[in-house]
């Protein structure tokens, strides 16, 4: 029997393929230049924009789609690459959580949103996160160049192809 969401569960998998090289890229870049606040970047630093990522998909995911308690994470409890590759694993343990609860994804659901409700399903409260990912990966990597550490030649941060996420779920 295949498990529920098994397309939005491959589509995961290859995302955490570019998510895992990110990673191993930023563990390279100095540790005071990973926290290092820059005004005119996004979030102020590297480690902040993944604390923000983290963040979208425990709001989206775990407080609007599952109605779990969730206090945003605190970026200067998160030192290190290290402290975020653990908020990592809680989001792909979130997820796949999720994807077991969204039995049926395609079905409105009534959500908060600041001060209204949103009606959305539960494929798009697992997309938003993954697609937002996708567009902080690109400002993380323009300004690991503006910091002088840019992302080397080699395999992109994009999709990994399916079997690079097998070897990754291993």
């Amino acid at each position: 029997m295949t498990a529920p969401n098994a397309d939005l569960r491959a589509a995961y998998a290859w995302a955490r393929v570019g998510r895992e090289r990110l990673l191993a890229w930023l563990e390279t870049v100095p540790g005071d230049v990973y926290t290092l606040e820059r005004p005119e970047f996004a979030f102020g630093s590297l480690r902040n924009v993944q604390v923000h990522v983290a963040d979208c998909y425990r709001v989206w995911i775990a407080e609007r789609g599952l109605g779990e308690t969730v206090v945003r994470l605190d970026p200067g409890a998160l030192p290190d690459v290290a402290a975020l590759r653990a908020v990592y694993a809680d989001v792909d343990a979130l997820v796949d959580r999720a994807l077991d609860a969204f039995v049926s994804p395609d079905e409105p659901r009534r959500v908060p949103f600041r001060d209204r409700e949103l009606e959305v399903t539960g494929r798009w409260l697992f997309l938003h996160p993954l697609t937002h990912e996708f567009h902080h990966k690109g400002q993380l990597l323009t300004m690991g160049r503006v910091l002088g550490f840019p992302y080397p030649a080699g395999p992109d941060t994009d999709l990994g192809l399916p079997e690079e996420a097998e070897l990754l779920s291993s």
